[in-house]
């Protein structure tokens, strides 16, 4: 562990270092330092082409990484930052492309946490920070969690990570006509910031079919051992036959895994569920899905656990 003082010294020295947030522990390193970027990946394991979200202090010091800063863009900020929304808009040749993957995008957030924040003012460089663990594998809510996926790298504690789950991505894009698609889902409503843009014609796009956000990937989140979603009833028996059927193994046991109903406090709990469940000596996790997860406030953490799962029965 290290204090506000080592981290930002080890920033400013070309290191990373994992830093807190409301969303999830990120691993940062500064966006005017290569090889600090360099090391991000190299750290987590993670490939080239998946972009890094940008870190910023606010939407003044954003502005200064576009190449366009549209009025919908500064409602979003000033209606949701500090907070779990991420913009995805032009950048400028401030904007390194190792951090967007080659893309002529990127991905702003200011993050609500206090300790993070702080760190930015004083060292007045944005970060980059992707979500502190190995590429793929469950994300960290807390120090101890990146301790354990991360071994030798510092942490700054800042306690257990208030929302629990990645931020919401849209992306804002003015031609041919403004338009806000959402990226990824997260616990900034997605009906929430069509509230808010409701004065602007505003064309409406739900998914992409590029990697031009993190967490795209099909398989993502994933705890130690695998995760199936089980939508019906049957004995315990006939769950082992189907999930031994279905992935050709030779499982013989499992262990459940329970969420509460209300979504914001199962999203702060979701990935240290799954991590405890992984350390378990069982075969596999099982989630029993239920009627209310399948209701739109779950849909953040629908996204997740599909994402989570092995195996869908």
């Amino acid at each position: 562990m290290c204090s506000e003082d080592q981290a930002i010294e080890i920033l400013n020295r070309g290191g990373v270092v994992a830093i807190p947030t409301e969303t999830v522990y990120g691993l940062a390193a500064q966006i005017d330092k290569p090889e600090a970027l360099k090391k991000i990946f190299q750290t987590k394991e993670r490939p080239f082409f998946d972009p890094l979200i940008v870190h910023v202090y606010s939407a003044q010091q954003a502005k200064d990484y576009c190449d366009e800063w549209p009025p919908v863009a500064q409602i979003l900020a000033d209606n949701f930052w500090p907070g779990p929304l991420t913009l995805v808009l032009p950048k400028n040749e401030k904007i390194s492309p190792l951090i967007t993957a080659g893309l002529d995008t990127v991905g702003l957030r200011c993050p609500r946490h206090e300790k993070t924040l702080s760190i930015l003012r004083k060292i007045q460089i944005p970060l980059a920070a992707p979500s502190a663990n190995k590429f793929g594998k469950t994300s960290p809510t807390s120090a101890q969690h990146v301790a354990e996926s991360l071994p030798g790298i510092q942490v700054l504690d800042g306690g257990e990570c208030e929302v629990g789950i990645e931020s919401t991505i849209v992306a804002v894009k003015t031609e041919p006509q403004l338009q806000i698609e959402l990226l990824r889902p997260g616990m900034v409503p997605w009906g929430e910031i069509k509230k808010t843009l409701k004065n602007y014609t505003v064309e409406y796009i739900e998914g992409n079919k590029e990697i031009l956000a993190p967490g795209s990937l099909d398989d993502h989140y994933m705890p130690d051992i695998p995760l199936v979603l089980l939508e019906q009833n049957m004995s315990d028996k006939t769950l082992l036959d189907s999930v031994n059927k279905k992935l050709k193994l030779h499982f013989s046991s499992f262990v459940n895994m329970d969420l509460p109903e209300e979504n914001y406090m199962a999203a702060r709990v979701l990935y240290s569920r799954l991590r405890e469940a992984g350390k378990c000596k069982e075969d596999f996790i099982v989630l029993k899905v239920k009627p209310f997860m399948l209701e739109e406030a779950w849909a953040p953490l629908w996204d997740r656990l599909k994402k989570a799962s092995s195996l869908k029965i």
